[in-house]
């Protein structure tokens, strides 16, 4: 399938996905969330993959979402728009395996919201983050409203959502909200360790730790361990089968 603004590029086990709008500071349309729906749908079924790691084309990594699109909008538009946005990147926390934002520059409003919808954070030292819908009168779309509070803690998600302050890398790592800062130059050879690191795991054993620990987030402790005891069979007469046997023989596994 052809896309205008996803670029992905295949290498190895790993794929890196530029968002390559540059013109508009890589800002979400309607198109990039149908284009992001159908490359999301298409790699969840690719057995071959490992990892998938999300960066921009440009300056920004995302600017935020496409306000010349937005400003026309009525409100039962505007929620429609913010619920397709949710829903594509919820798909996001649903892959098989890792996802990783390599944060190369802005990261602003729908932009932030995307990189939060991620499972890893990497950025390069130049990056910029905030969610500054407040400044327009508005408020975040795409669930920037819950990912931040549970990234970070209350107070400072309150902090960024209330003021529409922007933020440098630093202050993100301090935050919690990112995993590693890096220099520019370094970035996608740190997110590419990090997936290349991940990907020597046991593929069934990292699906089920992002499923179990992601689902567990949003009931009791109680139900989680419950669900986490559920899935711990499931390995057994499979890949735990094998590391078991290659740890024990001082090897490699055979995934």
């Amino acid at each position: 399938m052809d896309y205008e603004i996803l670029k992905p590029v295949t290498e190895g086990n790993i794929v890196v996905l530029t968002l390559s709008r540059p013109q508009a500071l890589n800002a979400l349309n309607t198109r990039f969330f149908d284009e992001m729906d159908n490359y999301l749908d298409e790699l969840s079924g690719d057995t071959t993959v490992r990892a998938l790691i999300i960066t921009g084309e440009g300056k920004a990594f995302v600017a935020g979402a496409d306000i010349a699109e937005m400003v026309n909008m009525d409100g039962d538009q505007a929620r429609a728009f913010s619920r397709r946005g949710q829903e594509v990147f919820n798909k996001i926390g649903l892959m098989p395996f890792p996802v990783i934002a390599a944060i190369n520059g802005f990261a602003l409003g729908g932009g932030m919201e995307l990189a939060m919808a991620c499972d890893f954070r990497i950025a390069s030292a130049k990056a910029k983050f905030g969610q500054p819908e407040v400044s327009l009168g508005l408020i975040p779309g795409y669930a920037g409203t819950q990912r931040l509070p549970r990234l970070t803690n209350l107070a400072d998600a309150l902090y960024l959502l209330t003021t529409g302050d922007t933020i440098d890398a630093e202050t993100a790592y301090a935050m919690r909200l990112v995993q590693k800062v890096t220099e520019p130059e370094n970035l996608l050879i740190e997110a590419r360790r990090l997936a290349d690191m991940i990907a020597s795991k046991g593929a069934m054993a990292v699906k089920l730790v992002k499923t179990v620990t992601r689902n567990g987030m949003n009931g009791s402790f109680s139900d989680g361990e419950l669900m986490e005891s559920k899935h711990f069979g499931d390995p057994f007469g499979n890949e735990g089968y094998e590391g078991m046997k290659a740890f024990l023989e001082k090897r490699k596994p055979n995934w």
